[in-house]
């Protein structure tokens, strides 16, 4: 049996990376919280690049609707529970990973506990979930941790990236209050995600039924678009190298479209353009509002 040696597993990064990055990598501390479609994604991606520390959370087990994105779903592990079995699989490629798994979802109580002494944290909290996205996003970023949120868009991904010294918090810039309505929210983080929809023309995640139904349309082509964006920009924190252009400036890429976008998006979801956006978006899903 071949012995697990870390350098050589990973010696093809030499030429992007020197050793001696290599080892400031190994070293890092990634929060990973959800180990769905983006979060598991993120975290054998990472572990490839050769990332070996993680804390992770997820209370949910693997199904066959699973199957089209998320890396850790296939016969073997269904009914599982997603942490457990996503662990194993970043094991077998590196035995020496370290991954702390808390045995739920990430809640307002084991926030801090969650991200004790993380580098960077990483968002693949349910894009429905917003009462506890803005508190994990706000919390990060009273603590100086950089936080990055990626999601699958159709066949590319939107990103953001929220730099505790050069960010508004997470409130802050999608303009969300604790008194919006649930829609209210929805609609801001959306248009602040990605304010140009360069998927408009063959994917709507403002139909009802998929806010209804909290169940958008998802490809493996932007779950791994998303785990790229992820894995660049994480390397930049960890490395102290590269032009990082977080928020207000904001980033999707669309393989289907062809196209790239990086804007400012000066005064976040305050700019009257994206009120207009909001309203419009409102208008499309037209869901009654409730408190």
């Amino acid at each position: 049996m071949v012995k697990f040696d870390y350098f050589e597993a990973f010696s093809r990064n030499l030429g992007i990376l020197t050793k001696q990055e290599q080892e400031k990598i190994r070293k890092a501390k990634i929060a990973i919280p959800g180990m769905g479609g983006v979060g598991g994604s993120h975290l054998l991606s990472l572990v490839r690049q050769g990332f070996q520390n993680f804390i992770i959370a997820d209370d949910d087990e693997y199904e066959l609707k699973n199957f089209n994105r998320q890396l850790g779903a296939d016969m073997n592990t269904l009914g599982e529970k997603k942490t457990y079995a996503i662990r194993k699989k970043a094991l077998e490629i590196n035995p020496n990973c370290n991954i702390e798994i808390i045995d739920g979802f990430v809640t307002e109580e084991n926030l801090d506990f969650f991200l004790k002494d993380v580098d960077v944290a990483l968002d693949s909290i349910d894009f429905f979930c917003l009462d506890i996205k803005r508190k994990y996003f706000n919390r990060a970023h009273e603590l100086g941790i950089p936080i990055i949120t990626a999601g699958p868009i159709g066949f590319g991904t939107a990103y953001l990236i929220f730099d505790p010294k050069t960010s508004p918090n997470f409130d802050e810039y999608f303009d969300i209050h604790d008194n919006d309505t649930e829609l209210d929210k929805i609609g801001k983080f959306y248009i602040g995600l990605c304010p140009d929809s360069l998927h408009k023309n063959y994917v709507n995640f403002a139909k009802e039924e998929v806010v209804t139904q909290k169940k958008p349309g998802s490809s493996m082509a932007g779950v791994n678009f998303a785990s790229g964006a992820v894995i660049s920009n994480t390397l930049k924190y960890i490395l102290g190298r590269g032009n990082i252009k977080a928020v207000p400036y904001y980033h999707q890429f669309d393989a289907f479209e062809n196209n790239y976008i990086c804007k400012k998006n000066r005064f976040g979801n305050k700019n009257p353009l994206q009120k207009i956006k909001l309203h419009i978006v409102k208008k499309y899903m037209s869901i009654p509002e409730k408190k």
